[in-house]
């Protein structure tokens, strides 16, 4: 059985899965796995989505930047950060009531709500990828989730304190699998003793020195090195404009009439 650092050490984006569904008994450890991840105040402000519908995964492929990698999961874990439980609690508790006799303001949920249900949802998802590496089960981490909050708010049935911020897919590794060699940054760029410290020209060029391997003189970005490459690629791009408005959207949505 791999030791957990071995899991954490080989662990990829997997993106190509084995044609076997995922049995109930391993999904079930992952969620459960899921849910013992740290928790603000112990509150579990998050909820999970489980994924299975091949037309739910279709649309997920499209509307998330055309994956097809998405539609052929065999599951799906979409983590919400999720106020909308406990503010339906709190009407159950006759909380507004409370407030006025005892001269309080009902508050709705805010951004600092929001912080604490995404924290608790991002946690969540890493405690299922690493339950399910030691299962034999890849995993991919897909960002684009956040792009088309209109469409996924009708496909999931979203409520106004319920918000998407993570999915994952999931699937058995294929027997044909090779693990590429890691691409890290090296440690001392990344981890700083006691303080913040930027970095200077130098240690920037020698820490990027890897990627800029990975542009070739004749890429269609026509990028002279990998700041130029990946600006073009990502940040300067139509989905990443997308994420931009539909993340907007998202916390205008959440915000709304919150006192």
């Amino acid at each position: 059985m791999k030791s957990f650092l071995d899991m954490l050490e080989n662990r990829v984006s997997l993106r190509r899965y084995k044609d076997k569904d995922i049995k109930p008994s391993d999904l079930n450890k992952i969620i459960h796995s899921a849910m013992r991840a740290p928790t603000a105040g112990n509150l579990m402000h998050y909820s999970i989505l489980v994924i299975k519908n091949k037309e739910k995964k279709k649309i997920l492929s499209e509307s998330c930047d055309n994956q097809s990698f998405i539609a052929q999961a065999p599951v799906i874990l979409i983590f919400l950060a999720d106020l909308q439980r406990m503010y339906d609690y709190f009407e159950v508790c006759d909380l507004k009531k409370y407030c006025e006799n005892n001269n309080m303001r009902f508050k709705n949920p805010n951004l600092a709500s929001l912080f604490l249900g995404a924290g608790d949802a991002f946690i969540a998802a890493q405690n299922a990828v690493i339950a399910a590496e030691s299962l034999g089960i890849g995993s991919c981490y897909i960002g684009d989730l956040i792009e088309n909050y209109e469409l996924k708010k009708d496909l999931f049935n979203l409520s106004q304190y319920t918000m998407p911020l993570v999915m994952l897919t999931f699937g058995y590794y294929p027997d044909d699998f090779k693990k590429r060699k890691s691409n890290r940054f090296n440690k001392e760029y990344i981890v700083f003793k006691e303080e913040y410290r930027r970095l200077d020209e130098k240690e920037l060029i020698d820490m990027y020195k890897r990627r800029e391997e990975r542009i070739r003189p004749d890429n269609k970005l026509n990028a002279e090195n990998f700041g130029q490459y990946i600006y073009k690629k990502k940040i300067d791009s139509k989905f990443f404009e997308e994420m931009e408005r539909s993340l907007k959207l998202m916390v205008i949505d959440w915000l709304e009439n919150r006192e």
